[in-house]
């Protein structure tokens, strides 16, 4: 049986984990956060001491991190890390940095690569990233490039980030959201671009309702 694979890219806060979550759960596909995934490991070095940008430290570190992925009754991904579910520790603005740092590390790519593979070999998947499209899925079936200015992307973090009762400042957000673009629009390994035979879909002006709308209409035009 040949599974179905949808690729979901984007730069950071356009919504791409909430609109592969709701597209999944249209289509009864698995979702898969990637970001999250890349998220634990920098989480995991970060509670050894490691720093992002230390690569000896990262080479030496990895093979002990174990990773699993489950879904509760809602469809909502957990991470599972060494045993321990590590979801709510890992959505913080710090720690979207430092996986946008590691993540730029050949080795911890080459780490996870496989293990998003073969979860694609294996289900129908909506998995989103900022190089599905291009590097982890290069043959996924439909590829979605996910965007929206940097200001409503500020905006819409601190929303999120208000609605989990924590204190925001938008202009600091907006910054971040501008260092961490700068950052995956540039590194050497994978960077942030939109796949040539990706679709654009700029949500600036757009409800999440009409987004979805938007791109379940694309999906359904390639896949009949």
């Amino acid at each position: 049986m040949k599974y179905r694979s949808i690729a979901l890219d984007g730069p950071a806060g356009a919504g791409k984990s909430t609109m592969a979550r709701r597209l999944a759960e249209e289509l009864g596909f698995v979702y898969v956060d990637t970001g999250a995934i890349y998220r634990t490991v920098g989480y995991h070095m970060d509670l050894m001491g490691i720093g992002p940008k230390d690569i000896d430290g990262i080479t030496r570190l990895i093979d002990d991190v174990n990773l699993q992925i489950t879904y509760d009754e809602q469809g909502v991904q957990h991470m599972i890390l060494n045993g321990t579910d590590v979801s709510g520790e890992i959505r913080t603005p710090e720690m979207s940095m430092i996986a946008s740092t590691i993540s730029a590390h050949k080795i911890v790519r080459d780490f996870l690569l496989d293990t998003q593979r073969d979860i694609a070999r294996s289900y129908n998947t909506v998995m989103d990233g900022r190089d599905i499209g291009t590097v982890v899925l290069p043959h996924a079936d439909v590829k979605i490039y996910l965007t929206a200015t940097p200001e409503v992307r500020a905006k819409r973090r601190c929303d999120q980030l208000a609605e989990a009762g924590k204190k925001v400042d938008e202009k600091k957000i907006l910054q971040e959201i501008l260092k961490r673009d700068e950052q995956d629009m540039n590194r050497p390994v994978a960077p942030l671009r939109q796949a040539k035979d990706a679709v654009l879909v700029d949500s600036s002006n757009q409800t999440p309702d009409e987004t979805l709308s938007e791109i379940l209409s694309i999906i359904r035009a390639k896949l009949g």
